[in-house]
């Protein structure tokens, strides 16, 4: 069970009982795999619905600070308070839009998608995480610094149509489906340790709700649906949170 949720005795007592054609409830265990993907999606729907920011623009992401945003654009912490009239710099919003310099382009980091103003550079991978899970890379191709999605932490690897995407470890199929808006045909995968990675704008799946995939397996073919580009938007979670794919990736 995933940490967080509630147990099967909650959800019971919170949802409806809904019947089969038997006139029976279902089993305890569909009511759960039920919440489970919803709880999924609603995590997904909180990064991907926000509106992306404009040229010159920066949306305040968790665990932001004046500091790290002002070296990721290139100037100085006092510039960044003086062009948004901040008084204290221990003050900011998570969702508050900041004007940064656009001289490095600025990248929301919570919602630019293809085309939107390019990032000078992935942040560079750190050291492995000590609860690291062996990943494989998701598909054949680079990644490509230029295009940003719902989340800083995830990669958008360009390829031809119909490159084979693959699961990054062995795991079971959570959600399947084209249900989301801004992620397209989307495969969600969870894993071992609590992890969950998560691949958007396929042309076609290749997998189902509730399937075991292994490492390696071919779970969708790339594409560009609701992308302008054909690639593989991925994205990794741990505990429901985005972390650093390129940490977690195998370098090349």
């Amino acid at each position: 069970m995933m940490p967080g949720l509630p147990t099967n005795q909650t959800v019971l007592s919170n949802l409806p009982y809904p019947t089969n054609a038997a006139g029976t409830p279902p089993r305890l265990s569909t009511l759960f795999r039920l919440f489970i993907i919803a709880a999924l999606m609603s995590l997904l729907v909180a990064c991907g619905t926000t509106k992306p920011v404009g040229p010159g623009q920066y949306r305040v992401a968790a665990g932001d600070t004046l500091t790290k945003i002002a070296r990721q654009h290139g100037q100085s912490v006092s510039s960044l308070m003086r062009m948004n009239n901040i008084s204290n710099p221990n003050r900011i919003k998570v969702g508050q839009v900041l004007r940064v310099q656009k001289s490095t382009g600025s990248a929301s980091a919570s919602g630019s998608t293809a085309g939107s103003t390019p990032s000078a550079s992935y942040p560079p991978p750190g050291p492995r995480p000590a609860n690291a899970i062996n990943l494989i890379w998701p598909a054949d191709g680079n990644p490509d610094r230029s295009i940003k999605g719902p989340s800083p932490q995830g990669i958008f690897i360009v390829n031809k149509a119909g490159t084979p995407v693959k699961a990054v470890a062995e795991g079971k199929v959570v959600y399947a489906g084209n249900s989301l808006r801004g992620y397209g045909n989307l495969v969600i995968v969870h894993h071992a340790s609590e992890f969950l990675s998560v691949y958007a704008h396929n042309r076609a799946l290749a997998v189902k709700e509730g399937q075991r995939v292994k490492q390696g397996q071919r779970i969708a073919d790339m594409g560009n649906s609701e992308s302008k580009q054909v690639g593989l938007y991925f994205e990794l979670r741990h505990n429901g949170k985005p972390v650093s794919a390129l940490s977690y990736l195998p370098r090349r």
